[in-house]
């Protein structure tokens, strides 16, 4: 998975396309993410004792992989990415810079 945790994520689909978040939560199997102050979901809590207030919140859900672009830290701009072999270790490459990310 191309994706990890703490990458900075530009959203290119749904209704916060174009805002950028880092990442929360990667679910390999199931090829989603969660970014943070994006797609967002209002949950209607009631109150658990008397005297006490129900209140909504806001709980960021999960979005596909494939709607999610991550950010190049060096050129700032959102970038596909590659691998380079440096003996067994596998790094990732920003495709536009050539930087490592």
């Amino acid at each position: 998975m191309k994706i990890k945790k703490n990458d900075l994520v530009k959203m290119l689909a749904g209704k916060d396309s174009g805002k950028t978040g880092k990442v929360l939560r990667v679910y390999p199997t199931e090829k989603k993410v969660v970014i943070e102050g994006l797609n967002l979901l209002k949950k209607h809590n009631k109150p658990k004792k008397e005297g006490e207030k129900g209140q909504r919140v806001e709980i960021p859900r999960k979005i596909d992989i494939s709607n999610v672009m991550v950010v190049c830290p060096k050129c700032g701009k959102s970038a596909r990415i590659g691998y380079k072999n440096e003996g067994e270790k596998k790094i990732r490459v920003c495709k536009k810079c050539k930087t490592e990310i």
